[in-house]
């Protein structure tokens, strides 16, 4: 029950407050005055955008306003707000929310009982406490995932125990189902991996490293094998010095021979020179193998003019690998070992087998708890065409024909169900969906209805209606009003109306209108508690504060009070 509203610095009120009683209360008053910002601030208060622009809830020149809402708990939102950690006293929760107006943009925070709360909060609190109702809510009717929570909502203990069972039975499946593919793609992963290190290895074996100086080696030698001729030709004029000489000049092999010579015969002279004569022919001993040394040297130099594009067929090779990996050539004979021994073996089929036959197990499980529940929604289908169709009579559509149409759908965690509602008004119309084929006014007493039946579920929510008697005739005006007033006998109704035969029945009854002041618009509400000031505002409703007007206007109070 919504006790009382406290607004600070909102548009056209201003900063007033009202105090509320139980039953049926209406909100009357011209176009404009005022009327729909109370539904506009309350729908702020709990997080919703029924409000194109928020911003034009504050008041022009103020940047700070609040909303303030006292309400008496129902057992449901006694429950949430404990289960959410918060304390309340004799039942009541003051619900805040406060606007400051910072360079064009509306902040705002909310408040319980002064504890601030984030918007998933009061949303999820929201439908506890109020159940607003406003024009435009074509979409909301035509959405099939909110036509099945309303069935779901009218639904038994039966049930509610069959949403818990498809609820756990889809989240087991879910989540055997993800590891199910997460292993799978794991294991795909592993095989490209493999797939990948195989080429490389592959590759790098191709190449034949063994020597992690090949390239530094390799490189001399082409230095080496560049400067050929020039060592030939080096070596062939040191080998004719060495050994053959020339006319003018004995080679260092004769030159010797004839020092050889020399010393025998000093020698022979002074014994004591021998070891001299030794020292010379090691000397020609040397020379000799020298000279056999530089003969091979120039030899494989004549023989492997070929070597040299092999080498720098290799060293190309080399480098072309060393940029690719961008390392040196023992890094990279190191990271080729290590290739060889990273490959990983996969032991996921076993797994992937196990998982397989527990998610089919858990799929059929969920399978027959959706159909379960399928069934049972079946059911209540049944007895909410049959109790909405018999309030829509009630409310003048007499030949209404109403029915829930079932299609399978993706099981999801409240089921494998898609429903939508079918229409029709008129004798020997098809059956369609209720979004497109209602007129405005047929649309008002189906959500009408709607609030009606569920009415019936768990819980005193407060109702608030917006004009739900739009684009209706003075008859079914009353029809309205007489439902109205049912549905106040059990719960706390708002509504604001243009219709007098409505605001007759009202238990409390609050006038909003507006005046012009000082270049300032203003609205202001009062309760209308004395019969004249009722018949005044009835017979206005009527079509003006006339003789024939304010006796018609008494006429439905008297009726109301008899």
């Amino acid at each position: 029950m919504l006790l009382g509203l406290r607004f600070q610095n909102i548009a056209l009120l201003g900063s007033i407050e009202l105090t509320f009683d139980e039953g049926f209360t209406v909100l009357t008053g011209e176009t404009g005055a005022g009327k729909s910002i109370l539904l506009d601030a309350l729908d702020i208060l709990f997080g919703g955008n029924q409000v194109s622009t928020p911003t034009r809830l504050l008041r022009d020149g103020e940047s700070f306003g609040q909303i303030e809402a006292t309400f008496l708990c129902s057992p449901p939102a006694l429950s949430w707000l404990n289960h959410e950690g918060f304390v309340v006293e004799g039942n009541e929760l003051i619900v805040s929310r406060e606007l400051r107006l910072k360079e064009n943009r509306l902040l705002n925070r909310c408040r319980l009982n002064g504890i601030v709360v984030n918007r998933q909060q009061i949303s999820a609190l929201r439908p506890l406490l109020i159940d607003l109702t406003v024009q435009g809510q074509t979409h909301k009717l035509g959405s099939s995932a909110n036509q099945l929570q309303w069935l779901d909502q009218l639904g038994s203990a039966q049930t509610k125990d069959a949403l818990i069972k498809v609820h756990q039975s889809w989240r087991a499946w879910e989540e055997t189902f993800s590891m199910l593919k997460k292993v799978e793609s794991e294991k795909d992963k592993l095989i490209k991996k493999n797939n990948n290190l195989q080429i490389l290895i592959e590759e790098l074996e191709a190449a034949q490293l063994d020597d992690p100086f090949e390239d530094v080696k390799l490189q001399a030698e082409e230095d080496r094998l560049v400067n050929s001729v020039k060592l030939i030709e080096t070596l062939d004029i040191l080998m004719s010095r060495l050994q053959e000489g020339s006319d003018m000049y004995p080679s260092v092999a004769d030159q010797i021979g004839v020092c050889i010579q020399d010393f025998q015969v000093i020698a022979k002279l002074d014994p004591s020179l021998t070891d001299y004569v030794n020292q010379i022919f090691d000397i020609h001993s040397n020379l000799q193998g020298l000279i056999i040394e530089l003969q091979r040297y120039i030899s494989s130099l004549d023989n492997n003019s070929s070597r040299l594009e092999e080498v720098q067929i290799r060293l190309f090779k080399l480098r072309k690998l060393l940029k690719i990996h961008g390392t040196s050539l023992p890094e990279l004979l190191e990271y080729r070992d290590k290739l060889r021994s990273s490959f990983e073996l996969s032991n996921t089929d076993e797994l992937i087998a196990d998982l397989k036959e527990k998610e089919e197990d858990l799929r059929k499980k969920r399978n027959e708890n959706n159909l379960n529940l399928s069934k049972i929604r079946q059911v209540t289908a049944i007895a909410f065409e049959k109790s909405l169709m018999k309030h829509l009579r009630a409310l003048g559509l007499l030949n209404v024909h109403f029915k829930i149409d079932f299609k399978e759908d993706e099981a999801k965690q409240n089921g494998a169900d898609s429903v939508q509602f079918l229409f029709s008004a008129n004798p020997g119309e098809t059956l369609a969906p209720l979004h497109e084929i209602a007129s405005g006014g047929e649309m008002s007493r189906f959500l009408l209805a709607l609030k009606t039946v569920l009415s019936t579920t768990e819980g005193t929510t407060t109702l608030l209606f917006d004009e739900i008697d739009s684009g209706v005739s003075g008859r079914i005006s009353g029809a309205i009003a007489k439902l109205l007033k049912e549905l106040a006998m059990n719960r706390q109704v708002f509504c604001i109306t243009h219709q007098p035969l409505i605001a007759a029945v009202a238990d409390n009854h609050f006038r909003v209108y507006k005046s012009f002041e000082n270049g300032v618009t203003h609205s202001y509400i009062s309760q209308l508690s004395d019969f004249k000031d009722r018949q005044k505002e009835l017979a206005e409703l009527a079509g003006g504060d006339f003789e024939e007007a304010r006796l018609y206007a008494a006429c439905l109070l008297d009726h109301q009070a008899a």
